[in-house]
């Protein structure tokens, strides 16, 4: 996938749109990003603590039960057996590598359903880097397991009790904190949003899932699947895995956003397919807002998909028709998070349950098709919510 031009732009979004004051940190950090990615030795330590820290290569694993069942053949890129259990990891390892190589102390971020932060938790604990992670109240609540990984891998879990009390206003104090201490401090962003260079650094970090599943999937089957499936939130792990088939016109790329309890303002966050052109976070993308231009209120089962934006690249291929973009409802998220417990023993993150709910409410358009969803995350973090919801 291409790089954006050199104003951060991926088509007509991207850019920067921030204060003054951070004009000059997101000068240095860009800078920085593209001497660390010619750095050997960096590079070299990334490498290896992807392999021997992190686990990967993570497997594809054919869900032969469920393909029978719905006559679909089911690939799932397992990112849930990545070391925190989510893709999060592969972004964490970079940034904090990178943090390093600029010689600063401190890390924050934000987080909704908890994977970011645990994984930002756990690279600082690695190279013994201080912490604070951003989280909404709402979100604190329904993801008490992962509040309580982060702590006891010694970050500061830092409440936000302003707007909607969820990662959109995580987003915002975590933005305000580099502000103030933008000298000492690194914003470890957890998706591919905010103002560049942040957008096209977490894709490149995200790209081994597409890199590794492109080969994984020939050796397996000897070709290419026919969809490549993720859910998008900011869309980190859907970047990620479609950076291994953009320039495969066979694969059709296919990102699945939260389609909520219905689609009326409020009740979801499926910003690619009806949202507006508009800034939010730094950056200029598509964005759910009313009909003043103020950003909508919205809502997901999932904690990682209840975002009002998506990362501007993701507004590139949407308006060049290069990704397809669909919705899944909570309900449906639920009950495949149920189906593939029950007929290949995974239980998936409610996020990563969108992208297979998609697929199982329309199997008949997929029937024969290879596809290759990427599992982001496992549903330990959900349980709470599955059961109360579910069982």
């Amino acid at each position: 996938m291409r790089r954006p031009s050199r104003k951060g732009y991926f088509g007509n979004y991207g850019g920067r749109f921030v204060a003054e004051t951070l004009i000059n940190a997101l000068d240095e950090l860009n800078q920085a990003y593209e001497s660390f990615r010619e750095n050997q030795d960096y590079q070299q330590k990334l490498k290896t603590l992807l392999s021997h820290y992190a686990g990967r290569p993570t497997p594809i694993y054919f869900a032969r039960r469920l393909s029978k069942k719905i006559s679909v053949n089911l690939y799932l890129k397992r990112e849930d057996l990545l070391h925190t259990g989510a893709h999060k990891l592969n972004n964490t390892l970079g940034q904090i590598l990178l943090t390093q190589y600029m010689g600063k102390k401190r890390v924050i971020a934000e987080t909704g359903a908890g994977q970011h932060g645990v994984a930002t938790a756990t690279v600082a604990a690695l190279l013994g880097l201080e912490c604070d992670i951003y989280m909404g109240e709402v979100d604190i609540e329904r993801q008490a397991p992962n509040v309580k990984r982060m702590e006891l891998l010694g970050a500061r879990v830092i409440p936000v009790k302003t707007g909607s009390r969820t990662l959109k206003d995580a987003v915002n104090e975590a933005l305000k904190d580099w502000v103030r201490n933008v000298q000492s401090t690194h914003y470890l962003i957890g998706s591919v949003v905010g103002p560049h260079p942040f957008p096209w650094m977490v894709r490149d970090f995200q790209s081994v899932i597409g890199k590794e599943s492109r080969r994984q999937f020939r050796k397996m089957t000897g070709a290419l699947p026919d969809y490549a499936v993720a859910c998008v939130g900011g869309g980190s792990n859907a970047l990620g895995l479609f950076s291994g088939f953009m320039n495969d016109p066979s694969v059709k790329c296919i990102g699945v956003e939260a389609g909520g309890r219905a689609l009326t303002p409020g009740d979801h966050a499926a910003t690619v397919t009806l949202g507006k052109k508009g800034v939010l976070h730094g950056s200029l993308s598509l964005l759910l807002q009313d009909e003043e231009g103020q950003v909508s209120p919205v809502h997901s089962v999932s904690a990682g998909l209840d975002y009002p934006g998506v990362g501007p690249e993701h507004s590139h291929l949407h308006e060049t028709k290069k990704a397809e973009y669909y919705h899944c409802s909570d309900e449906s998220a639920l009950q495949a998070c149920q189906t593939l417990a029950r007929w290949e023993g995974i239980i998936p993150a409610l996020e990563s349950s969108h992208a297979l709910g998609y697929i199982l409410d329309h199997q008949s358009r997929y029937k024969d098709k290879d596809v290759l969803i990427n599992l982001s995350g496992r549903g330990d973090k959900d349980l709470a919510i599955i059961i109360r919801e579910v069982l």
